[in-house]
């Protein structure tokens, strides 16, 4: 089977917020839209996001690595150059990381780059990147 684009659903509180955010920030597309919804092209992935703020609730955190990883959440992974170009671009706007930055397993199996941050309904994201795509079910031992 080969990989396809995936499509995701989620509330948010503003289109136009949304708009700004993916667009100006992210540098993603607006696909289709309506008063109440606003298509997303998300990296070459389909995110819709429905006006719905009564769903825009806080997300729980869970431990990992001394550091509150929202529990739900999404995002890419990127090729290492693209998340570190990401990166200094996020940190040039002081964009407010829920988690800053990092290398995880460093100079272990599943090396990664890793961030988070919120978008402004709330919703987590996570944008990650690996040294090699061999290494992304990779286990630490």
């Amino acid at each position: 089977m080969s990989l396809r684009p995936f499509h995701m659903a989620a509330p948010i509180i503003d289109i136009e917020a949304t708009r700004k955010f993916y667009t100006q920030i992210l540098g993603c597309t607006v696909g289709r839209e309506a008063p109440t919804w606003i298509d997303i092209d998300f990296f070459g992935h389909q995110l819709s996001f429905h006006v719905e703020p009564e769903s825009c609730a806080p997300v729980a955190t869970n431990g990992v690595d001394d550091k509150a990883v929202p529990v739900r959440h999404f995002g890419v992974i990127l090729t290492w150059e693209d998340w570190h170009d990401l990166a200094a671009r996020l940190s040039a706007r002081a964009m407010a990381f829920v988690i800053e930055p990092y290398i995880r397993f460093k100079d272990e199996p599943g090396e990664q780059a890793t961030m988070f941050f919120y978008d402004p309904s709330g919703n987590a994201l996570e944008f990650k990147s690996f040294k090699s795509d061999e290494s992304l079910f990779s286990t630490t031992l």
